[in-house]
């Protein structure tokens, strides 16, 4: 056996080496495209969800959640601002609502 990279044995374990990491590519694909957001009971619909939020002390909405995420980003939103959206009881802090939690994760506040 050779040691020379143009061997065959070193381009057919190229190969394989190749095919199981598409194939490991595509489950991590897979699994993150089909993931849900812990405490959430369905899978959240993006387009069809409007959220309503408090914002400079004004109600404002309907908002979509890319909307949401643009104000967590510029920090007009905060962990403390109420939000609502369809099927909820009752107004509550934007940091208890799961779709909308992970973008203060994303984008922390610099103010304290």
């Amino acid at each position: 056996m050779s040691n020379d990279f143009s061997s065959l044995d070193r381009l057919m374990e190229l190969g394989l080496s190749m095919a199981v990491a598409q194939q490991m590519m595509n489950t991590m694909n897979h699994a993150l495209n089909t993931m849900q957001t812990p405490g959430c009971d369905r899978p959240v619909m993006r387009d069809e969800i409007k959220y309503y939020a408090v914002v400079e002390g004004k109600q404002a909405g309907p908002f979509s959640e890319a909307e949401m995420e643009t104000l967590v980003k510029n920090g007009r939103l905060q962990n403390d601002t109420l939000i609502w959206k369809s099927g909820m009881s009752g107004w509550k802090y934007a940091g208890e609502v799961c779709e909308i939690n992970k973008y203060f994760l994303l984008y922390p506040s610099d103010k304290k």
